[in-house]
């Protein structure tokens, strides 16, 4: 079993990597839930979780999931349910569902500060999921890793005027428009962000073609919270948020081209 989810591991890895899928239908688009089996066939008879980092069954009460380190990347991490879920456009995640999923990847955030040994704060990590057409995967994942430095730098600058409703960022991140709330610390327990995203502002949300980040607000602001990012395309990447070399705790040189956040009119 091991030598058969290893090839199933290497293959994850190349699709993980490969950001916005294809139109065509691909089989490869089902690699992680290929995956996520395996780590629940070795949890039920084995105890283990391999080759995820931890897996909850979940009970009566509550869904479960399973967190997996994405192959060659020693701090990007996902966290999956356990059940077949396609998106953040799956119409279960409206409900108590898409409350429990975003704890866990809040509670998940320990896994890359843990890999990176303390030289990163929770606070410094980022959550994105991908729209239909920005993602590779067809079961719901959501990307935990760094927060892209320049992403950091203009929320610390333009941040503060984000309020608990939907609004336009005033910058371009990424060269996309993001819209952003706030969700205060005090909330986050009970917060949805998917139900959130039906409430963008403007024309109707489509949400196969919405993506979705969060990331805290500085540490230095006296009320603690979340920027919930969002931004509507049909190939949306909420993902080029987040900084898969950890350069704010590595130092490392970040090899994809960065576009500085600037004022848009």
């Amino acid at each position: 079993m091991r030598t058969v989810l290893g090839l199933h591991m290497a293959l994850l890895g190349g699709v993980l990597a490969a950001g916005a899928a294809q139109a065509v239908p691909d089989p490869s688009r089902n690699v992680l839930w290929t995956a996520l089996q395996g780590c629940i066939l070795a949890k039920q008879t084995l105890g283990r979780t391999f080759p995820c980092l931890a897996v909850d069954l979940g009970d009566k009460e509550r869904p479960g999931t399973a967190v997996l380190r994405a192959p060659g990347q020693p701090t990007h991490t996902v966290v999956i349910p356990t059940a077949h879920v396609a998106g953040l456009e799956a119409p279960e995640l409206q409900g108590p569902n898409g409350i429990a999923y975003w704890r866990a990847a809040l509670a998940a955030r320990s896994y890359v500060t843990d890999a990176l040994r303390g030289q990163l704060s929770l606070q410094d990590v980022g959550m994105a999921v991908n729209s239909a057409g920005g993602r590779s995967q067809d079961q719901l994942h959501i990307h935990l890793d760094c927060v892209d430095l320049s992403t950091r730098a203009a929320l610390q600058q333009f941040g503060r005027n984000v309020t608990e409703q939907w609004s336009p960022l005033p910058v371009g991140l990424h060269g996309s428009r993001f819209f952003a709330m706030r969700i205060p610390a005090a909330k986050a327990d009970s917060f949805n962000p998917f139900v959130a995203l039906m409430h963008l502002p403007g024309r109707q949300t489509i949400l196969r073609a919405t993506s979705l980040a969060v990331i805290s607000t500085p540490q230095e602001e006296v009320n603690q919270g979340f920027y919930v990012l969002a931004y509507r395309s049909p190939g949306s990447h909420a993902e080029k948020l987040l900084d898969h070399t950890c350069a704010a705790a590595t130092g490392a040189a970040v090899t994809r081209p960065k576009v500085v956040a600037r004022v848009q009119s």
